[in-house]
């Protein structure tokens, strides 16, 4: 009686089948993990897609801003008499003498004035002046939501008007 060895398999064989680790999938650990980032991206987005107000709106109240400042400067130059802006901190409005309408800016923007202690008539309400020959008693607007804000800022000598980030 002769026993015989088996024949051995070919190499090719292996690569034929899947193995069992191969087919069963993710294990707990690696779901968890892309759970954990995916918690981790929506936290940090969801802000940018809150409601309130966009950057954009808020660069633009900053603009608007500017504008009424620089519209009573320009009053200031052509009538040779002093004008101001008048800023109401808790209704968020603003106006530029001689002008009588308000210009209303988005309730969410927080703002604060630095100005010259004569010109500012309570804590709510304040103003920036300009004077005939184009100077003004300096000041600062700020305009800010959160971490973002802007800074309207009015210099005192020339009485120019910039927009800082």
């Amino acid at each position: 009686m002769t026993v015989r060895a088996p024949a051995p398999r070919p190499a090719s064989a292996a690569w034929r089948r899947p193995s069992r680790a191969r087919s069963r999938g993710v294990t707990l650990l690696e779901l968890l993990i892309v759970l954990s980032i995916m918690a981790i991206v929506a936290a940090i987005a969801m802000p940018m897609f809150s409601g309130g107000v966009s950057t954009g709106e808020l660069k633009g109240a900053a603009r608007q801003v500017a504008a009424g400042l620089r519209l009573a400067r320009s009053e200031a130059l052509a009538t040779r008499k002093e004008t101001r802006v008048v800023i109401d901190l808790e209704r968020r409005t603003f106006r530029a003498e001689p002008e009588l309408r308000e210009h209303a800016l988005p309730r969410e923007i927080e703002l604060k004035l630095f100005t010259a202690q004569s010109d500012l008539v309570s804590d709510r309400l304040g103003a920036i002046r300009f004077f005939p020959d184009g100077g003004s008693n300096g000041g600062r607007v700020t305009l800010a939501v959160g971490e973002r804000k802007y800074d309207v800022d009015v210099d005192w000598l020339s009485g120019r008007v910039a927009i800082l980030d």
